[in-house]
């Protein structure tokens, strides 16, 4: 939608306000126009419009169980992207906000299954983790969505991270470079610990031996990753790349490198990671890779449907989508400072 605002020439709002079939904005019809060519000039993909909605709404109701979603940008992209799947197949997904609360979750699900609308549960979590899959949940069509449970009993869809820490590594060695500092997130979550499996297996892949003193652990915020970076470029042998396990930690990294007076990416690479809005304005702009939660939103959804609406069986699986990488200004190949 950043893009096609900017070709249009208009706001983010007018985008929504035209893409969305709003009514009741005063929006000119050469300004709907001029919004649409710009859609399809970057090839947007719109969300299927319905011709009707059915006046009966009963057995067309996703419920889509989360324990927060206000606080992150991830879980609201991933809602999105199960909304517009189900819309296009004639469902409506209402979501339920239960912030890990154990007597707020189980009298939403007892709501739940009070209403004969509902037809399946997506059950999602804020970040990647193994969850306890409640009980009164058994009975009802559930996919699992961001977390997993026990271990061949539920339809998982996850984000594959260990290629997406892989993907990111790997087209920093593809540049040329051989010493690439890793300012990973908290150590604990899943996310961090399979990032790291892929950045040492794409150092191994390149036959580039694992230096324990290039890691750094951080918190997912820019004070971390400029820190860390200005630590890893304070040292004797610096290296040429910096892959950070989130693009606000690659922003405290170009911060640090800039203040440094290291050019970016003539004298250091750095490599973000989920593609937020943000890796299009930073100067230069983010190389990143995409944390595919759209995706994951329209796949779950998709696998839901197939067992409420087609009566297809699954087996309890895990499925893991990737993302792909988004290469910008900041990665190049190496040169000495």
């Amino acid at each position: 939608m950043t893009d096609v605002a900017r070709i249009a020439g208009v706001s983010q709002s007018s985008v929504s306000l035209v893409l969305n079939q709003m009514t009741g904005a005063r929006i000119s019809p050469e300004t709907r126009q001029r919004v649409l060519e710009a859609a399809r000039q970057v090839n947007y993909q719109l969300p299927g419009i319905r011709g009707e909605i059915s006046s009966d709404a009963e057995g067309r109701t996703i419920a889509y169980i989360v324990d927060e979603i206000s606080t992150s940008p991830h879980p609201v992209v991933s809602f999105d992207g199960a909304r517009d799947f189900a819309f296009e197949q004639d469902f409506l997904v209402a979501a339920y906000v239960t912030r890990s609360n154990p007597q707020l979750e189980a009298a939403t699900i007892e709501a739940i299954k009070r209403d004969k609308s509902i037809v399946g549960v997506i059950y999602s979590s804020i970040f990647t983790r193994r969850v306890t899959v409640p009980e009164a949940l058994l009975g009802i069509p559930t996919v699992l969505l961001n977390c997993y449970g026990e271990a061949r009993r539920h339809i998982s869809i996850l984000p594959g991270e260990v290629a997406g820490g892989f993907t990111a590594t790997a087209h920093l060695t593809n540049l040329g470079h051989r010493r690439i500092g890793f300012i990973n997130g908290e150590p604990w979550m899943d996310a961090s610990i399979d990032r790291l499996k892929g950045y040492r297996q794409a150092l191994a892949t390149a036959d580039i031996a694992f230096d324990e003193t290039l890691v750094r652990s951080g918190d997912w915020l820019p004070l971390t990753g400029y820190h860390h970076a200005r630590d890893l470029l304070s040292t004797g042998n610096p290296p040429t790349a910096i892959f950070c396990g989130n693009d606000l930690m690659a922003l405290g990294a170009l911060e640090a490198a800039n203040e440094m007076g290291i050019k970016v990416p003539g004298e250091l690479s750095v490599m973000g990671y989920d593609d937020q809005e943000l890796a299009r304005y930073t100067h230069p702009r983010l190389s990143t890779l995409v944390l595919p939660n759209y995706e994951m939103g329209q796949r779950a959804t998709e696998m839901l449907i197939d067992m409420v609406a087609h009566h297809k069986q699954f087996r309890p699986m895990t499925v893991k989508i990737d993302g792909p990488l988004v290469v910008r200004e900041t990665t190049a190949s190496p040169r000495l400072r």
